[in-house]
């Protein structure tokens, strides 16, 4: 057993055998749900969401769905430790042998560290992209952007507008703003990013697995982007 191995065994987080995961880091609006969508279908390995891990486990009602309900209808935090129990459990599923793309997990310095010793560390550990943006365009995308209830196309009222001022092009609906995208919430979603996550950015920093992107242009120039680096990294997509 290696040392890591042993790390993960005495912090009671099963050994997963897995090929690289692909992490994609970023500060809120910076697009990575879309590029992990774009990059799951076109390596044909699983997406792997902690928002939608939750819901499963909740649904499911398991033990770590209990413990995962009661926390939040406290109001309180999910502890790193319960998130990467449900990412420990969900790497073990045969379809992440090929590997898997990691959307909001980690979010902190231990769920990093917990990372490496799920994947081995330095041997097999991940392949971290971030998506670097500034600030103001971060704000523009998530204060502008709103969407339809009625069929959830997504709108920027600077960068993608709708032909009709508040109303949706396919079905004329009025649009909607989210609740957490006004411009006070964003900018404490910001504050708990660079507190929290920017850690995680400076903690891959450095290795050879570590690359950064630019997050500005369209979602098919950052996609591009996206599978330049990976066939650096050694990974490919089929056509």
């Amino acid at each position: 057993m290696t040392e890591s191995d042993q790390s993960a065994a005495a912090a009671g987080r099963p050994k997963v055998a897995t090929e690289r995961a692909i992490v994609l880091l970023g500060a809120p609006g910076a697009g990575k749900g879309t590029q992990a969508l774009t990059l799951a279908q076109r390596l044909k390995v699983p997406h792997l969401s902690t928002g939608d891990m939750f819901r499963e486990h909740v649904a499911r009602g398991d033990e770590l769905g209990r413990r995962a309900k009661a926390i939040m209808e406290a109001g309180e935090l999910v502890p790193d430790e319960l998130v990467t129990a449900m990412l420990a459990h969900r790497l073990q599923q045969g379809d992440c042998a090929g590997g898997c793309i990691l959307d909001g997990y980690p979010r902190t310095l231990g769920q990093a560290q917990a990372l490496d010793q799920m994947l081995g560390g330095g041997r097999r550990g991940p392949i971290v992209i971030n998506l670097r943006i500034e600030y103001n365009e971060l704000i523009q995308r998530l204060t502008g952007r709103r969407s339809c209830p009625k069929c959830g196309q997504i709108y920027n009222l600077y960068l993608k507008p709708p032909a009709s001022e508040g109303l949706c092009d396919a079905d004329h609906t009025p649009l909607i703003q989210r609740t957490d995208d006004n411009e006070q919430v964003v900018r404490e979603r910001m504050a708990a990013y660079e507190a929290s996550t920017r850690p995680v950015v400076d903690y891959y920093r450095g290795r050879e697995t570590f690359f950064e992107v630019d997050g500005s242009g369209t979602p098919e120039e950052i996609a591009a982007a996206l599978f330049q680096v990976l066939g650096r990294a050694g990974t490919q997509a089929e056509a």
